[in-house]
């Protein structure tokens, strides 16, 4: 290898490791933003409001919609089905973290490379991928707690239309209804995109729904399990972006407590940066 080539390579190593480095010591260094506790209050209370609202939703589901809901559904592994099955897996949190983990991968390997704007945009880039992968995994380890905490059997498990048939720390895939993976992986990443580009919020919403909808006719939840998903989904969204407001991590918060996302290079600038490195 020639020496030229050597330093480069030595050079582009050790400006990796630095920005693994900073970025961890920022993202999991402590708190400094001084209007954090006023954020923390907003957050609590719409955190109360949302959990009030879903709580009467979920109660009302399960006496009333979910056993009449999953009775009307086609049987499980219908062959008619099979296009919802493939829809559905596209708010699968294996397929959707490691789409963002790739993702993330590519910026960060790329952000040596490159200098002044063209990095910063990267970067900046690269923090708003940071916040929707942490917002669906926060959500995803939160519903796994209540999945095995619950043990609520899935529809017809036991052979009957059961709301209320329930196994606390079962821990195996039949009582793992409550609340839907899916609905939450959904409604985070929803929450979190529509967060960050406010234009996609309708169409993230109703991707959101139709997830929802996918998982009670494929007979995988009860009503009642993809509306309590789809709270854990932006309370755990919620979570993420304080956390990375209270750090100076692409939010800011305002006086009154809100936080809202930095300005961001636009998606044209994101793409000539890629284009510039594509080049030969």
């Amino acid at each position: 290898m020639p020496a030229s080539a050597a330093v480069q390579s030595a050079s582009y190593v050790r400006q990796l490791a630095l920005i693994v480095r900073t970025s961890f010591l920022r993202l999991f260094g402590a708190p400094s933003h001084s209007r954090r506790q006023q954020a923390r209050r907003v957050m609590a209370r719409r955190w109360l409001l949302l959990s009030i609202v879903t709580a009467v939703a979920v109660g009302a589901s399960m006496f009333l919609i979910d056993v009449s809901a999953i009775r009307l559904m086609p049987p499980r592994g219908s062959p008619d089905l099979f296009a919802v099955r493939v829809f559905t897996e596209f708010a699968k949190s294996e397929f959707v973290l490691g789409a963002l983990v790739a993702a993330l991968l590519l910026v960060i390997l790329t952000l040596p490379r490159l200098h002044n704007s063209s990095r910063l945009a990267l970067a900046l880039f690269g923090i708003r991928l940071q916040y929707i992968f942490f917002s669906v995994l926060t959500a995803r380890i939160i519903g796994e707690l209540i999945k095995i905490s619950v043990g609520r059997g899935r529809p017809f498990v036991g052979g009957d239309a059961n709301a209320y048939n329930f196994s606390p720390f079962a821990r195996v895939e039949a009582y793992a209804s409550f609340p839907s993976g899916h609905a939450l992986t959904a409604a985070a990443m929803a929450f979190a995109i529509a967060t960050l580009w406010p234009r996609l919020t309708v169409a993230m919403w109703i991707f959101t729904i139709l997830i929802c909808v996918s998982r009670v006719v494929l007979l995988a939840h009860h009503p009642s399990d993809v509306m309590a998903g789809a709270l854990v989904g932006v309370i755990g969204a919620m979570l993420v972006r304080y956390w990375f407001a209270a750090r100076h991590l692409g939010f800011k918060i305002k006086d009154d407590g809100s936080i809202t996302p930095l300005q961001q290079p636009s998606w044209n600038a994101v793409k000539r940066v890629a284009r510039r490195r594509s080049a030969p």
